[in-house]
């Protein structure tokens, strides 16, 4: 199985064409050449990529590190979302 910086790194590398060997968890987006407008574009791919769906609010993100654990986090809550039941079941009437 990929890991989630693999999976990325793909993205990247299909999407934004990136040589694979400047792509590592310790890398700056703004090294990448990823400044705030280019990481909503990334953000927007990211989530078709990985089947997420990414929250409203404006993230901090300042290396590949961190959009890795932002991804695992958006997974872990909506698996999470997913596993919980969203409507009560209504209990059995029993008869007499």
């Amino acid at each position: 199985m990929n890991t989630t910086f693999e999976r990325l790194s793909a993205v990247l590398i299909q999407t934004y064409h990136f040589e694979p060997e400047l792509l590592t968890l310790d890398a700056p987006l703004e090294a990448l050449g990823i400044d705030s407008l280019g990481l909503a574009d990334m953000l927007f791919n990211i989530e078709d990529a990985f089947h997420i769906t990414l929250p409203a609010q404006p993230v901090d993100l300042l290396t590949l590190g961190d959009v890795v654990q932002f991804i695992d986090q958006l997974i872990g809550a909506q698996n999470c979302e997913a596993a919980s039941p969203t409507t009560s079941v209504a209990p059995l009437l029993h008869t007499a």
